[in-house]
């Protein structure tokens, strides 16, 4: 049984709007502005929706002009305002807590001249009016603050705030994206000057939207063209999807108090239900002024997307925060707007129900929810199994956040610790971390240096034999890229017996065990702890000759830059996460990140290598820049030449990608300068954050083809030479991309 409890995110189509949507999909098309019957037919239906629009906020129809949706009105509303008022100030006033569509929209302005001033809200999310009236100025020109907040659900003081700017001869819009629908809006009675509603939020089909603007109101336009929407939005009227958001706001405005108390009805019954098992949690929000079918609460000690994950394995869909976040363990604005204590901030989910969400669901989901919290805080209790459970359907990536190498420190905070370290005095530890090398690296005689690597993270595979495997493979990589021989190694271990049985790990251990007799040694021991997400990796010991190391710091002017495996496994692994995978591609990247670089370091240690690396959860670019940086030399890769695994590119077209990458984008491109044709798609997927990734090292130019082709001869089938060592410098890595 699957239960959507994320109504805020969106919300399905009526079945009435598809019903009166579904004649202008073939049967009436013609062009609203057609002077002959078929853009007559269509014109009507346009018309008739504004109305129906119109009619649910009290406004005249010529005061609403159709858009793409919340964020276009959003866009439209602030930017037309600042741009056709500029000449009387450049002052606008909001809040910390309004959504992404209306903040990004006042960063740009800042950037273009204007000033904004932010103004705080209290613990339930009320915005402080004394504040927003002492921050008027002569040169205010806009207040922009929402109606209802997309998180907590707190409903402004939305008429004081239109009279504090009336009074002052400033406009006033609102983003009623959540409110619409939901709570009663009157224009009129408020006093508003602009309105932004969503379609899809108010189950209308995506894409579709309206903006309120007074009459009177001049505002610069945002899109132009032809004089559509009485020329004031250019752009021929997507005409289904008009008719849709038209007859979605005629039923919200015939049912508003029906659905309103049901509404209240079901989410306060999961709220009593969740409270009453759960004592600890927090509710978030005014508990009096807010919408009706948001319910936002914390859990403390438990992180919200972990248990989100769980509960989404079980049938329920809700949301950390705003659905725009749901990728980041970071605090979103609006809790710490409300300075929401971090033990509660990390464990807030939004439940947001809808006008269709029967009691049956929420007693069904209140009873989910409250055994599936109960098992974080039962620590240490272990889960019973029956001996002939299957396990082939448990999928790792669902109990976990951060993902393979991927969920890294940041790259730029790191830095900061690292810098703190005392430096190395002992003139037997011959590799540290000044250099950011894979591995500590002691002399222990003239012929013998110890090498010791760890490794450790979550999983980057659903299957736990694949997550052992793959975790061994990237732990024991460490090693090869020394140049040294793995002797044995040790297990660390966090797993959550309370969540997953212990047949689970013994599959991790397994899979990494076999990896590890692969690679001849022996896993001789190790370290487990309980912990709310399954984790493992490994410390590997080994050997090499001291002088026969490689380091980050060795890459000499003239040596080519050779890779030997595809990357692209970051974003391939977000999006198995969220089950977007097919078979054969999950097949084919597992055994991409469980292959052992230990082929390739054969082969490679015939020849006199200058530098090498592995490429893990910094990326191709952080590494690289490890070795350039070290070696004080500046290289040049062509990133047409560099191996990328082909579903990476299709995903990262979808935005689908891992955090770790991004930091790795922001922090590493301050060593690069991209060629102005390197897409920004193809800097994600240079930066990606790899888990288990090739070798990458650098020889001298006239041995390039010779190993290159020895690496293919071995099955290395995508050992690629992607740049050049090109002069000596600060470790400037120049990229350009040409075929």
């Amino acid at each position: 049984m699957k239960i959507y409890l994320d109504y805020n995110a969106t919300t399905p189509i009526d079945k009435e709007v598809a019903q009166a949507m579904q004649p202008y999909l073939a049967d009436y098309f013609g062009n609203p502005s057609s002077s002959h019957s078929f853009g007559i037919e269509t014109k009507k239906a346009v018309e008739n929706a504004r109305k129906q629009v119109a009619n649910l906020i009290n406004c005249k129809p010529n005061e609403i002009i159709f858009t793409s949706g919340g964020s276009e009105s959003n866009n439209y509303a602030i930017k037309g305002i600042a741009y056709a008022y500029e000449n009387r100030g450049n002052h606008i006033i909001t809040s910390t807590i309004e959504h992404p569509a209306v903040t990004e929209v006042c960063k740009y302005l800042e950037r273009k001249g204007f000033r904004i001033s932010y103004i705080p809200v209290d613990e339930n999310g009320v915005i402080d009016l004394k504040k927003l009236e002492g921050e008027i100025t002569k040169q205010t020109i806009l207040i922009t603050v929402m109606h209802a907040n997309n998180e907590i659900g707190t409903i402004q003081p939305i008429s004081e705030i239109a009279q504090i700017a009336a009074k002052n001869s400033i406009y006033f819009h609102t983003d009623a994206a959540q409110s619409t629908g939901k709570h009663p809006i009157d224009v009129k009675e408020l006093g508003i000057d602009l309105l932004s509603i969503a379609g899809h939020k108010m189950y209308a089909p995506k894409g579709i939207g309206a903006l309120y603007i007074k009459e009177g109101i001049q505002l610069e336009k945002l899109i132009h063209g032809a004089d559509h929407e009485q020329n004031k939005r250019a752009g021929t009227e997507n005409v289904l999807e008009i008719v849709g958001l038209g007859k979605a706001c005629d039923i919200a405005h015939r049912y508003l108090y029906r659905n309103i108390t049901h509404m209240q009805t079901v989410r306060n019954l999961l709220y009593k239900n969740l409270k009453e098992a759960l004592p600890n949690i927090k509710l978030n929000g005014h508990p009096q002024h807010g919408l009706p079918n948001t319910l936002n609460v914390s859990f403390p000690k438990i992180e919200a997307n972990i248990l989100l994950n769980e509960l989404e394995s079980k049938g329920i869909a809700a949301s950390a925060g705003a659905a725009c976040h749901t990728d980041s363990i970071d605090v979103s604005p609006v809790l710490t707007a409300i300075k929401l204590n971090s033990e509660y901030a990390m464990g807030t989910i939004r439940f947001s129900v809808g006008k269709n969400t029967t009691e049956q669901e929420i007693i069904r989901a209140s009873e989910i929810i409250i055994e599936t919290a109960n098992q974080f805080y039962s620590e240490g209790k272990e889960i019973t199994i029956n001996p002939e459970q299957d396990f082939s359907d448990i999928k790792l990536t669902k109990y976990t956040q951060g993902m393979g190498c991927a969920c890294k420190l940041r790259p730029q905070e790191l830095e900061k610790i690292l810098k703190d370290l005392p430096s190395n005095t002992n003139p037997q530890i011959l590799v540290d971390t000044s250099n950011s090398d894979d591995a500590a690296v002691y002399k222990i005689n003239d012929e013998t240096a110890l090498i010791q690597t760890v490794d450790f993270f979550t999983p980057v595979a659903d299957n736990p034999y694949d997550f052992g495997a793959i975790a061994a493979a990237n732990a024991l990589s460490d090693v090869y890229a020394m140049g040294a021989k793995p002797i044995f190694a040790l297990n660390i271990v966090g797993f959550p017996s309370n969540r997953l049985p212990m047949e689970v790990l013994k599959q991790i251990l397994k899979g990494a065990q076999d990896k590890a007799t692969e690679a001849g040694i022996n896993i001789i021991g190790g370290h487990s702890i309980d912990d709310p997400e399954p984790k493992f990796g490994m410390v590997v010991n080994g050997i090499a000759h001291p002088e026969k190391l490689w380091t980050n710091s060795g890459a000499k002017k003239g040596d080519a830059i050779i890779l030997t495996k595809p990357i692209g496994t970051g974003i391939i692994a977000t999006a198995l996460k969220r089950g977007l995978v097919n078979k054969e591609t999950e097949k084919f990247v597992v055994k991409i990140m469980s292959e052992l670089n230990k082929y390739a370091a054969d082969i490679i240690a015939d020849y006199e290598i200058s530098s090498c690396t592995d490429v893990t959860g910094f990326g191709l670019i952080g590494h690289l820049s490890e070795i350039s940086i070290a070696s004080k030399t500046d290289v040049e890769i062509n990133a047409a030449n560099v191996p990328v695994i082909k579903e990476a590119r299709e995903f990262a077209t979808s935005n689908i990608i891992p955090g770790g990458t991004i930091n790795n984008m922001n922090h590493f491109s301050k060593y690069v300068e991209w060629a102005e044709n390197i897409a920004e798609i193809d800097r994600s997927i240079l930066c990606d954050a790899q888990t288990s990734g090739g070798l990458l090292f650098t020889i001298a130019s006239e041995y390039k083809d010779d190993i290159i082709k020895k690496l293919k001869e071995a099955g290395i089938e995508f050992a690629t030479h992607i740049g050049n060592c090109i002069s000596e410098g600060n470790g400037l890595i120049s990229v350009k991309k040409s075929s």
